[in-house]
């Protein structure tokens, strides 16, 4: 039976959204794919909201069983990541409404899922979601491509809708080039997610 994965690319301005039907041989299906948009001339919150409607209409239309995420990491301007991070936020509030499991994939992880190799190009991972889906060009922009990329890596990694829970930890190849910094945001969140668990355990 066909797993069905929303895969979201996060962004304020252009946030990538790509679904899949994945069969249990692999086999992925296009079901759509969209590239939802803010302008930059609205305030923030409007911005935010005018995404989760989009994000909250393409939910109710299609009805995945799993959504994953890009992580996101600070390897770019301030003001761009705090847009990514903002949609990351509204996107997993969506989904938890819903009671949809979600995963947090990182680029390194998705690419080698989709292409073998954890540090391929925008244009690789492109050519390889529309050989997978068996279309006749590469969907553009690429946010969208690249939300199609994280649909099919959490179906071929997962099954889809195992591993309910949020996944914290990235690949070891992901791991071995963060700052300093970066691995200990992540092990902060990991000490987090431990102490929730050991607490939710006691009640």
């Amino acid at each position: 039976m066909a797993v069905r994965v929303l895969g979201i690319d996060p962004g304020l301005t252009r946030c990538g959204v790509g679904v899949v039907d994945v069969e249990p041989d692999r086999t992925a299906r296009l079901v759509d794919v969209v590239v939802l948009r803010s302008p930059a001339d609205l305030d923030t919150p409007r911005r935010l909201a005018r995404i989760a409607d989009g994000l909250e209409a393409i939910l109710e239309e299609h009805r995945p069983q799993a959504v994953a995420l890009e992580r996101v990491f600070a390897r770019s301007d301030v003001s761009t990541i705090m847009g990514t991070a903002q949609i990351s936020g509204v996107a997993m509030l969506i989904a938890a409404r819903r009671a949809l499991p979600v995963a947090l994939h990182t680029p390194s992880e998705v690419k080698a899922a989709i292409t073998g190799y954890g540090r391929a190009d925008k244009k690789q991972v492109g050519a390889m979601v529309a050989r997978i889906l068996g279309l006749e060009a590469v969907p553009k922009p690429a946010d969208a491509a690249d939300a199609l990329a994280l649909a099919i890596c959490h179906a071929w990694r997962t099954g889809g809708a195992a591993g309910a829970a949020i996944q914290d930890a990235p690949a070891q190849a992901e791991a071995s080039s963060l700052t300093p910094a970066q691995r200990a945001w992540l092990a902060a969140e990991r000490s987090a997610a431990v102490s929730g668990a050991a607490r939710r355990l006691k009640e």
